[in-house]
């Protein structure tokens, strides 16, 4: 009866380097095996004997007849003389057991086996070479013993095999045929020996699943998988790497084991996902393409690695939608939203930052934006007023050059409050038109009567701009006003900052040349013009500084520049531009 072959294979020997510590320990013990207790009955003879040396707390299954075998051995006679060594060969022993593959007692003595068990196999002669032996190396009539580790275990008739213990409560979708998927393995052989670690390489392993770029073995055991689960894939060699191995690491007819977490998920047949989170009750306008857009995000992977937020920066992000500004993902996922809406936004690599990734993002990476839109406009947009209430009786409405006094609160379109005349305790006061206020306020305010309220919604390329006020208005923010008129003073027509209630004395100049020195001085002009206003005879244009008007006033007269007016610079308006009413 044949006996173990003495053919080298491939594979690490005893105390070899590329084994990880458990196996040394294991493999050690087999090199050094102790010698049977002396407290041992005494042996027969007469069939095979067995001594448990070490059995592995687990021993999910145990070798029967028809299994392949993986193992190391050590094979001495009585003495201790060694014949034999797969350990010295640097390669286990492969072989079918109760197929007559191995000596009888060999045969025997391995079933019940558990992987990474170490039995002392002492073997009759007639359950081994018999009276004939093997010339050169075993004489006949001899008694064998093998002190045997088991490294590998399975059966023509194995399927994958798959345990799954850890899976995430929620699991929208599974790893299908044609899916590409990325995630992290450890790699081990049956007896704990690891070969390859993505982890080990701190990158992911990302493929297609299912058309043949991985061994058939693992394209089944990742089928069914949701994004966050860790399952242990245990694949029989004929579903791997088979009789060949890979050549390098892996041995041949090696069982093969993966503990894999699913990181991501995706088809290149995916558009983007949106997941609505929070619609407001009043969604007055939708975004569109062309429409600039200011957000929040947080931006994760499919397995919730925070990769970027715009909350940790303390400011939105303000772009332009539809017009490429934004990878195509993002682009699409925010049309049609309200302001104020929450949605996410799930984005395949192809419409995102695609096979290459980008800084903290990997390649292919499915990406998750939860968005909060805080405001929207379009460049085109104009102010928007809305009349909330309106006197019965509104005859004077305000206009340009109009001195107004009104109360406001301003906020951001999300409702955040900017600032507020009520909780100051007075009143704005502008003279309307004369940009004293941002355009939009300026068009906002325009006729409106005593007690009416409106609210004016104002674009930023008509309130503050890109650049909004720093540390109170945001860049590119739409403002909204809740405004009430409380005083109007009607303005003077335009271009006019002093204008005469009746008619101008035709001794104009002498009567400002208060000396009567042929020259008018500006102490004589601001006194002069101070008593026609407190008199009602003129009137100065309301909300000006009346030192400001009547220096400028003179300025206008003084042609020369010489700070003094003679008869001949002095001219009224009608005289200039022949207007309905007389300006100095």
């Amino acid at each position: 009866m044949a006996g173990p072959p003495l053919v080298p294979r491939r594979g690490p020997g005893c105390g070899s380097l590329l084994l990880l510590l458990p196996a040394l320990l294991v493999s050690w013990a087999a090199c050094q095996a102790p010698p049977v207790p002396a407290a041992e009955p005494p042996w027969d003879g007469a069939d095979v004997r067995v001594e448990r040396r070490f059995v592995p707390e687990r021993c999910p299954r145990a070798v029967r007849r028809g299994d392949f075998v993986r193992y190391h051995y050590h094979g001495a006679f009585p003495d201790g003389t060694r014949f034999d060594s797969s350990y010295d060969r640097g390669s286990t022993f492969n072989v079918f057991v109760g197929k007559g593959q191995l000596i009888a007692g060999m045969d025997k003595a391995l079933v019940g086996m558990c992987v990474n068990e170490r039995r002392f196999v002492k073997i009759p002669p007639k359950l081994a070479y018999g009276s004939e032996g093997v010339s050169g190396v075993i004489p006949p009539n001899a008694v064998l013993h093998f002190d045997v580790l088991l490294i590998d275990l399975w059966n023509s008739e194995d399927e994958v095999q798959v345990q799954t213990y850890f899976k995430p409560e929620t699991c929208p979708r599974t790893v299908q045929v044609s899916d590409f998927v990325r995630y992290h393995y450890n790699g081990t052989f049956l007896d704990g020996t690891l070969f390859d670690s993505s982890h080990n390489r701190m990158r992911t392993y990302d493929t297609y699943v299912g058309i043949g770029w991985l061994i058939p073995g693992m394209d089944q055991g990742l089928l069914g998988m949701c994004v966050g689960e860790k399952r242990i894939i245990t694949i029989p060699p004929f579903l791997a790497y088979g009789e060949e191995g890979d050549g390098k690491e892996i041995p041949s007819q090696a069982s093969l084991v993966f503990d894999v977490v699913l990181l991501d998920l995706h088809n290149p047949k995916d558009g983007i996902t949106i997941e609505n989170q929070h619609i407001p009750e009043s969604c007055e306008r939708r975004s569109q393409t062309g429409d600039f857009l200011r957000y929040h995000y947080n931006g994760t992977l499919l397995d919730g690695t925070l990769f970027d937020s715009s909350y940790s920066r303390n400011r939105t992000y303000d772009t332009y939608v539809g017009k490429g500004y934004v990878i195509a993902g993002m682009d699409e996922g925010l049309l049609g939203i309200c302001i104020g809406e929450k949605r996410r936004i799930i984005i395949p690599p192809h419409l995102g930052y695609g096979e290459e990734g980008r800084g903290k993002i990997p390649g292919s990476a499915v990406l998750v934006f939860d968005i909060h839109v805080v405001d929207f406009h379009n460049p085109s947009d104009s102010v928007s007023i809305t009349v909330n209430y309106k006197p019965s009786n509104c005859t004077i409405l305000s206009k340009k050059g109009d001195y107004l006094k009104y109360h406001y609160n301003a906020s951001l379109l999300d409702g955040t409050l900017l600032d507020s005349t009520l909780s100051l305790g007075k009143t704005y006061n502008i003279v309307l038109g004369s940009g004293q206020v941002v355009v939009g306020m300026d068009m906002g305010l325009q006729d409106m009567c005593v007690g009416e309220r409106r609210t004016v919604v104002i674009p930023p390329h008509l309130g503050y701009g890109e650049d909004g006020v720093e540390g109170e208005v945001p860049g590119s923010a739409v403002l909204v006003f809740d405004i009430e008129l409380l005083e109007l003073v009607s303005g003077l027509p335009e271009g006019y900052m002093f204008v005469w209630n009746g008619e101008v004395s035709p001794n104009l100049f002498e009567e400002i040349d208060q000396n009567h020195d042929g020259k008018v001085l500006l102490e004589e002009f601001s006194e002069y013009i101070q008593a026609q206003v407190n008199s009602g005879k003129g009137k100065l244009a309301p909300g000006f500084d009346f030192e400001k008007i009547v220096k400028n006033m003179f300025t206008n007269q003084d042609r020369d520049g010489n700070g003094k007016v003679t008869a001949e610079e002095f001219k009224l308006k009608d005289q200039e531009a022949k207007e309905e009413h007389d300006e100095l």
